[in-house]
């Protein structure tokens, strides 16, 4: 499905579920991981994971648009489109959309960078995300002088 195709899914699903327009934009996001979509308040698009359609079927899809639909008309009619509200949960409930998108099937542990430090005294072994400046840096158990080693690839802080 394109952007396009999902622009017109959108606003027939404006339409038919809500009895209103959308005359904003809508279109996929890759850089989603975590959610199903997204309605950005600044500029009123509607942005979708497309994992929702790859992952999951086309009524999963359907769900979490409108899910971000609500968000949309709640908050262009000067409401609240919080998920703690009564308006949103009786608009959800009233037009079938899913309260919470569902997780990704096949999600791939985040394989990192770590830096790895280790105390040229007392052999104290340190990983960190970012680099750090050894000259300031001194060891935290005996004080003593840190040197870089190598960078490690692991998906948690390596022990």
């Amino acid at each position: 499905m394109t952007d396009e195709e999902l622009q017109r899914l959108v606003e027939q699903i404006s339409r038919e579920s809500f009895g209103k327009e959308f005359r904003h934009r809508a279109m996929f996001n890759s850089r989603l991981r975590t959610t199903g979509g997204r309605y950005r308040l600044q500029d009123h698009n509607i942005e979708i994971n497309p994992r929702m359609l790859t992952e999951h079927d086309e009524a999963t899809l359907v769900g979490v648009i409108k899910h971000e639909l609500c968000h949309y008309h709640l908050h262009l009619s000067g409401q609240s489109g919080q998920h703690r509200t009564v308006a949103f949960k009786k608009l959800l409930k009233q037009v079938g959309g899913l309260r919470y998108a569902p997780a990704p099937v096949n999600q791939k542990p985040r394989i990192r960078r770590w830096n790895l430090y280790i105390c040229t005294n007392c052999q104290q072994k340190y990983y960190r995300a970012r680099k750090i400046d050894v000259k300031k840096m001194v060891c935290g158990r005996c004080h003593g002088r840190l040197a870089w080693q190598k960078i490690v690839l692991a998906p948690t802080r390596p022990h």
